[in-house]
């Protein structure tokens, strides 16, 4: 009996991290990389080199040849595929999951919150700018006006880690993103900006059968635009927001029609501003379908990994339980580093940290590059926590003792979203989005 094919575009971590689980259910992986050193690369037996925007690669990647089954579904581990040619795939009978009707939604952020809005789904108050320089300044100057004099303007497509996002209290701060798209550029939006408590998380995984299941809402540390932090559950979360956040990621789930994993960003904000103690309500920032940083906690701290479950999902399997091993995991990604090989690390590392789970990415040393993650499992917060800091410290530190901010140029989760924007200054505690990872 021939082992299942699952097809993935995008050579990056996140593929590298579906390898293990794909080997454990007896599942072949073949991959579409960008170059043979990507992270996937280096794990993968099959992966073919080509481009995401590859018509002919993609074919090739899901095709029979000699040699060569063909692909039982294709999935991906960034959203930025051809839609055309993804349907195109499936009227000729490759599933393709999630299917482009859906992805469409992670790929474009005003596509998103339309959706989102005929789902009755909360978000902050937005609205898409015309192109016209004179009006999209107007209407610019309008928005803002309207919600207290400062706002957050985004590139509907590309922007990731807090690039393709702009803190602006002017009608003329987003002049060169409307030229732009009046040059062919991805359009503009605005959005409020939103006073935030903090930043959640709810991942849940969908089989094309129907069935969902939810991990425990996380909340999502950012710095510098990048996710730094991840801390599972979310302490100190009331079980009224734990349920509603998760109702809202199990609607979107299905209102979207998602396939494999979807993680849905949300900010935890006062029901009433002028109140900021007093009882919170979650609205939506972004989605991203598909394995996401703020789920690598499931790696070591739940029962089914979120790569697992994606690999499960997309071929139709019956979904893994989503149950925590331990009260608390925290994962804190390594972003950076001084040292010459992360590997140095180690010796000293797993010595000190006996309960750190290490995940190295494979990836050369370039400062704020996502180069692996930690995670550390406990049941008290303030010990878990301290451990999965200082694991990752020792990786980011050089010889020199110091630690690699995350202020420089930070990726992506996957090694193929293109890097097309000028990085932005973020803003704390305002509506900038981490994709990634």
């Amino acid at each position: 009996m021939t082992s299942p094919v699952i097809a993935v575009v995008g050579g990056g971590q996140l593929a590298r991290m579906m390898a293990p689980a794909a080997a454990e259910l007896g599942v072949r992986l073949r991959v579409l990389v960008e170059s043979p050193g990507t992270a996937a690369a280096q794990v993968v037996a099959d992966a073919p080199v080509g481009a995401a925007s590859d018509e002919v690669a993609i074919r090739a990647l899901i095709a029979s040849s000699a040699g060569q089954d063909a692909a039982d579904v294709l999935t991906f581990e960034h959203e930025h595929v051809p839609n055309d040619l993804l349907t195109d795939l499936i009227e000729h009978g490759t599933p393709v999951r999630p299917g482009p009707h859906a992805l469409v939604a992670a790929q474009d952020k005003i596509v998103m919150r339309t959706r989102l809005g005929e789902l009755g789904v909360p978000c902050p108050r937005w609205r898409a700018l015309p192109s016209s320089v004179d009006e999209g300044r107007a209407a610019l100057g309008e928005f803002l006006a309207d919600v207290g004099g400062e706002a957050v303007v985004k590139l509907a497509r590309g922007g990731y880690d807090g690039k393709g996002v702009r803190v602006v209290s002017g009608a003329g701060e987003a002049d060169d993103w409307l030229v732009g798209a009046t040059e062919g550029g991805p359009p503009v939006l605005v959005e409020e900006k939103v006073p935030f408590r903090r930043e959640l998380s709810a991942l849940v995984a969908r089989r094309p059968s129907g069935e969902v299941r939810s991990w425990p809402v996380v909340e999502s540390i950012q710095r510098d635009g990048v996710c730094s932090e991840v801390i599972a559950p979310a302490p100190d979360l009331s079980d009224d927001i734990d349920a509603r956040a998760r109702e809202i990621a199990v609607a979107v789930a299905e209102g979207l029609d998602v396939t494999g994993v979807l993680a849905v960003e949300m900010f935890e904000v006062p029901v009433d501003p002028a109140d900021p103690d007093g009882p919170t309500t979650v609205l939506v920032n972004e989605l991203a379908m598909r394995p996401h940083n703020s789920g690598h906690w499931t790696i070591d701290g739940a029962v089914t990994s979120q790569f697992e479950q994606h690999l499960r999902a997309v071929l139709d399997l019956p979904l893994g339980s989503t149950d925590p091993v331990a009260p608390w995991t925290v994962m804190v990604n390594v972003l950076g580093s001084e040292r010459d090989a992360l590997t140095d690390a180690l010796p000293e590392l797993l010595d000190r940290f006996d309960t750190a789970r290490v995940n190295l990415y494979g990836k050369d040393i370039r400062p704020g590059r996502k180069l692996g993650h930690v995670n550390v499992s406990g049941a008290d917060l303030d010990e878990t926590r301290a451990a999965a800091r200082g694991a990752a410290a020792l990786l980011m530190r050089g010889d020199d003792g110091r630690v690699r901010g995350t202020a420089n140029a930070a990726e992506p989760d996957s090694a193929a979203e293109p890097e097309t924007n000028e990085a932005e200054p973020a803003a704390a505690a305002v509506n900038t989005e981490e994709s990634a990872l």
